[in-house]
């Protein structure tokens, strides 16, 4: 039986082909998945010329995360697809160009505001938003980039993954009792659309095929991906809370 097998699942950011979303979204299918993919704006058409490019063509529902009318009538939107949610990916984040790049020094609180909500609160955000359709042994999975560390460029986009992996406990606790697990997947750098938007974005990825001890491919989002649609599956029912590295093993190894 495919691991994911009659799962339902809503799936955000599928922007282009290379992103990790897409081939999350990919992989989700070809294991036996339902899914439903987020977007919003001026992204909503691109979302779904490339969610026609998918094994199977998917439904594309309006989400901004940070718009409390998309996502108080979330739940009731993607009813018109699924009955309920097996799994949620959170593949979203932004920062303002000015809090990147060298300048965190200089960046002002009302640009990092935007970082910190877009790409740490949104994790609470769609959670609760989704929380009427979760199920029982259902979970909720994000993708983050080691907050642990001071990255080169990285600048206050990284204290908004050390907020979000934060965050991923604090879910782990309130809906823990519900059932629901809650899961980050560390990828090493790929070069996505968002890390193409990083100033500088090749100083985070210099040296990392060196470093990891599986070495590391930055143009494939394939290996991340498997991560994710791991724990999405029946398989790791006592794990919540936790950051799984999907990295060539470079977080673990000392300069």
């Amino acid at each position: 039986m495919s691991m994911l097998a009659g799962k339902k699942l809503l799936i955000t950011g599928v922007l282009t082909q290379t992103s990790i979303a897409y081939e999350v979204a990919r992989l989700a299918q070809e294991q036996g998945a339902e899914i439903v993919l987020t977007s919003f704006g001026r992204q909503m058409k691109i979302t779904q010329v490339i969610a026609k490019r998918l094994p199977k063509p998917a439904p594309v529902v309006e989400l901004d995360v940070n718009d409390p009318e998309h996502l108080e009538s979330l739940a009731d939107r993607v009813r018109e697809h699924v009955d309920h949610l097996d799994g949620v990916l959170h593949s979203i984040g932004f920062a303002p160009q000015s809090v990147m790049g060298g300048k965190f020094l200089e960046a002002s609180w009302e640009d990092v505001s935007v970082a910190l909500q877009t790409s740490a609160f949104s994790l609470k955000a769609l959670a609760v938003a989704c929380r009427p359709l979760l199920v029982e042994g259902s979970s909720v999975v994000g993708l983050t980039f080691d907050g642990s560390h001071a990255w080169p460029v990285y600048d206050w986009m990284g204290v908004a993954k050390a907020a979000f992996e934060a965050t991923c406990r604090y879910l782990a606790r309130d809906l823990g009792a519900e059932g629901v697990r809650v899961n980050l997947v560390s990828s090493g750098p790929v070069k996505t659309t968002a890390a193409r938007s990083i100033p500088g974005f090749e100083k985070m990825e210099g040296g990392w095929p060196e470093r990891a001890p599986l070495g590391w491919d930055a143009t494939t989002a394939e290996p991340a991906a498997r991560a994710c649609v791991g724990l999405l599956s029946d398989w790791f029912p006592a794990t919540t809370g936790q950051i799984v590295f999907a990295d060539g093993g470079y977080h673990a190894m000392g300069v």
